[in-house]
């Protein structure tokens, strides 16, 4: 569909004065699909965890709605991995009742937070269930899942056979001394907990002895070569994960068990195995495809799961923090591989890496965490947005302080951005008749500051399309400093005295330039860009609209009518920092 730019006689005297022109646009919409990792449902989700990936996630998928993409973004909670019945254990109660309790908090905590899913599912559902028994056949059937007999850990003390999360000890590769039985959080590499040096029960303390027991097994060794020539075609993903995966694969893939002893879990769908569960990492990254295939159903549509995973014009951006790299860069697209069926291999997989909390890692253990809800009883979404945003740890870990963050809302959103924008549409409001002024003949700095947003809203782009989401907000604050420069120039408030048409021009331009930034600002900070949105004086939903200058600026034709405007942020007082700080480590009680 071909759409012209619209046009009207304040945009034609416009037009003729200036170099801004109205162009053409051909809209190519993309299908594309924003997998985002699982969060164990065993307890609240904290800062850590939104930086991670969340946010990027949220982020992305808005600005891609935002440009008339098709776009499914789904996740759910990891409702079967070991820290739930850690967490049941503790409390005595069934993991069932562990995930129905966090599962909801997690609802939650993304409507409040603005986390914007197609679908938050879970795993404990029949679809879930469903689709993996499906491929875990499928694969079966192929000869890439077999049987095979493997030493477990079995502690006396609690008298089974302990999940491989429930095993602590000395990693062998770095020699961290708080690895687990599945992985070393300190080097990223996956482990087996026989391979751990002085390995102990986390419940008991004990030192647990290894039987054998007859588990089913994933055959990656079969997928080295095919993914090594995969990844090596990848100079789109980011440095951190493709050297990571590179090495993984350079280092050799060996055969994986994905199945335990356990009682909760997927079922084997195979006779003769009713003791045993699929293990939750082969399981949770089916997720989601089960996702897509049950967002689908809900739409009425079976089969439209199909336009995010079949077609190969489609493109899935996998979401996640760096210490889940090689389940998704590796053995998921192993598993795709494996699969087969036309199933879309990842196009990439924008890993974050982490975010550490006053210079300390985040420990729910010590309570050392801001928990989202906590955060939210408190404080509005969108300042933490920002801060998350313009401090992501998309290419080296990064840092939240209490300092930094009043700081930041204080200098940045209240004085910089949210100055500008109270100013200019106060202004406007009380001295044009509650309208948008109608601009007269625009000069050269006029002219200049227009093709600044223009070229901004380009840049922009190009950074969101590319997962580069510090660089696009930073971007979008220059903007926001140059218009408060230019009004600075201009100084409509002097100007109005004795030339109002140059007043109404300077005050236009100002606010085309803001309604540019509402667009720009809207995956980033989507409540006060709604509500700037409709001080504006325009309806609906931002997100109904589009990403293209010429629509922002058509959209505050002079003479329209506005709405009484209020500030969009509010001033934290320093107070804030000491009063949080003090918080960190007690228990709540």
């Amino acid at each position: 569909m071909l759409k012209l730019v619209p046009t009207g006689p304040q945009f034609l005297a416009i037009l003729r004065t200036s170099r801004l022109s109205a162009i053409w646009i051909c809209p190519v919409s993309e299908s594309i699909l924003v997998a985002v990792a699982w969060p164990y449902a065993n307890g609240p989700l904290h800062l850590g965890h939104v930086a991670g990936c969340y946010l990027s996630a949220d982020i992305f998928a808005r600005y891609h709605r935002l440009k008339g993409n098709r776009v499914l973004m789904v996740s759910g909670s990891d409702t079967h991995g070991t820290p739930i019945t850690i967490r049941a254990d503790q409390e005595g109660v069934t993991p069932a009742e562990v995930v129905d309790r966090y599962h909801a908090l997690f609802l939650e905590s993304w409507e409040k937070l603005g986390i914007s899913f197609d679908l938050f599912t879970h795993t404990n559902t029949d679809n879930h269930e469903a689709v993996t028994h499906d491929i875990f056949k499928t694969l079966f059937d192929k000869g890439y899942i077999y049987t095979d007999n493997t030493l477990l850990a079995y502690c006396g003390q609690c008298v089974r056979f302990l999940p491989d999360r429930y095993v602590e000890g000395t990693c062998p590769h770095c020699a961290n001394t708080r690895a687990r039985g599945d992985q070393c959080d300190a080097c990223g590499r996956t482990l087996d907990p026989q391979d751990l040096v002085e390995p102990r029960c986390a419940l008991s303390g004990d030192t647990p002895e290894f039987r054998e027991s007859e588990h089913f097994f994933l055959r990656l060794s079969a997928f080295q070569e095919p993914l090594l020539e995969w990844v090596n075609k990848q100079s789109h993903w980011r440095a951190n994960v493709l050297n990571f995966t590179r090495r993984f694969l350079e280092d050799g893939l060996h055969d994986r068990a994905i199945s335990r002893d356990l009682d909760w879990g997927v079922s084997i769908p195979l006779e003769g195995y009713e003791s045993k569960k699929i293990y939750v990492w082969f399981e949770a990254v089916i997720g989601y495809l089960s996702a897509a295939v049950e967002w689908a159903k809900i739409q009425g549509e079976p089969d439209s799961w199909q336009d995010f995973w079949k077609d190969p014009k489609s493109r899935s951006y996998y979401f996640i923090g760096k210490d889940n790299i090689p389940f998704h860069s590796i053995i998921w697209p192993a598993m795709i591989m494996a699969y087969g069926n036309d199933l879309n291999l990842p196009y990439d997989v924008p890993a974050n890496e982490f975010l550490s909390l006053e210079n300390q890692k985040f420990s729910t253990s010590q309570n050392w965490a801001v928990w989202v809800p906590d955060y939210l009883e408190r404080y509005d979404p969108d300042p933490l947005r920002y801060l998350l945003s313009v401090n992501m740890p998309e290419s080296g870990d990064s840092d939240f302080s209490w300092g930094e963050f009043v700081r930041r809302n204080n200098e940045e959103l209240v004085a910089t951005y949210g100055n500008l924008v109270n100013r200019v549409l106060t202004f406007a409001y009380r001295n044009f008749d509650g309208r948008i002024p109608t601009p007269g003949v625009l000069d050269e700095t006029d002219q200049a500051m227009l093709e600044a947003a223009r070229a901004a809203m380009a840049e922009v782009d190009a950074s969101l399309y590319g997962c580069r989401f510090k660089a696009a907000i930073s971007r979008i604050f220059a903007l926001a400093q140059d218009a408060n420069r230019y009004l600075d120039t201009k100084a409509p408030w002097r100007s109005i005295k004795e030339d109002r048409e140059s007043a109404a021009t300077s005050l236009w331009v100002s606010i085309a330039v803001i309604s540019c930034l509402k667009t720009l600002l809207h995956p980033f900070m989507p409540f006060s860009s709604q509500r700037l949105h409709e001080y504006l004086g325009q309806d609906g939903r931002v997100e109904d609209g589009s990403w293209d200058f010429d629509a922002a600026v058509a959209a505050v034709a002079g003479g329209r009518e506005m709405r009484r405007p209020a500030p969009l942020y509010s001033k934290l007082e320093p107070e804030v920092i000491d009063q949080e700080v003090a918080l960190l480590g007690v228990s709540a009680s």
